[in-house]
Parts: structure tokens; sequence; C-alpha cells
């Protein structure tokens, strides 16, 4: 049988997104994004929320979409893939990270303090705006690839 490994989330932004580029120049953006789940406590009957901070990494023209118009706090639907990378540290200490690979990432919401325009349909995307294999992660001296 065939592995299947597909995501969708939806929650809200907790940091500005950050660029970076590759050695090849292509845009690459990291952000979180907060999912909260609320419940009932079975013991107590007390509505309690719990909360995921997910970090996700955006490609090609797609990042730079993200970087242009998301910020802090702007909520958005991811779709992707659960990624788990391993690097070492200029230390030497392994480290890994598990990570979802936008394919899709559509603006839900305007962002916060923005100029009043609204982001809340989905951005066209060309067959050319969709990275289906991300790059391999340059070479650093950080914790943390590219």
């Amino acid at each position: 049988m065939a592995d299947f490994n597909r995501v969708i989330l939806m929650g809200n932004l907790t940091r500005d997104p950050e660029v970076r580029y590759t050695k090849e120049e292509m845009p690459v953006v990291h952000f979180t994004i907060a999912c909260n789940r609320i419940y009932t406590d079975r013991n107590t009957g007390e509505k309690k929320t719990q909360v995921s901070f997910i970090p996700v990494v955006v490609f090609g023209n797609q990042a730079r979409n993200c970087s242009q118009f998301l910020q802090k706090g702007s909520k958005v639907l991811v779709e992707g893939r659960i990624i788990n990378r391993n690097w070492e540290t200029s230390a030497g200490e392994k480290r890994s990270r598990l990570e979802v690979y936008a394919r899709i990432v559509q603006f839900l919401s305007r962002a916060p303090g923005s100029d009043g325009i609204t982001y809340d349909e989905n951005v066209e995307l060309s067959e050319e705006d969709i990275v289906e294999e991300p790059p391999e992660p340059s070479e650093n001296n950080g914790d943390v690839p590219f």
C-alpha cells in the first residue's frame, strides 16, 4: 500500500514571516502558526484550550507573496506535507525538527494594522508557483539550516 503525507492546518501567524534565499536565489519563507483546540475537560466539565505551534516553510513565488502580504496575527490555511529535518550544529550536536512544507498557503484574513485591503480570497497560483520538491538546505553555521 502507498504512503500518504498531507496535512491541512488553519491558524494565525505567531510572528512576521522570515524570508531567506537559497544559493539559487529562490525565496524561502519561515513562519509559525498557532492552531487552537478547544475541548471540555471530562473530569471538571471546564472548557480548555490547547495550542499547538507549528513551523511552516514556503518556497518560490508563494514565499514571496507570504512575505509581502502576511504578518503576525494573519489567519492562514496551509496545505502541505510534514518533513522531519535532521542536522548537526557547528558544535557537533544533533538536532531535528518537524516542519510543514507548504504546497498552498491561502490567506484567510487581512493582516492586523493593514491598510484595509482584505486577503480573504484564494491567491491564484500558476503551476510554476507550486514547488513540489524544495531545494536541499544549504550549509550554514547556525542551529537551523537555511
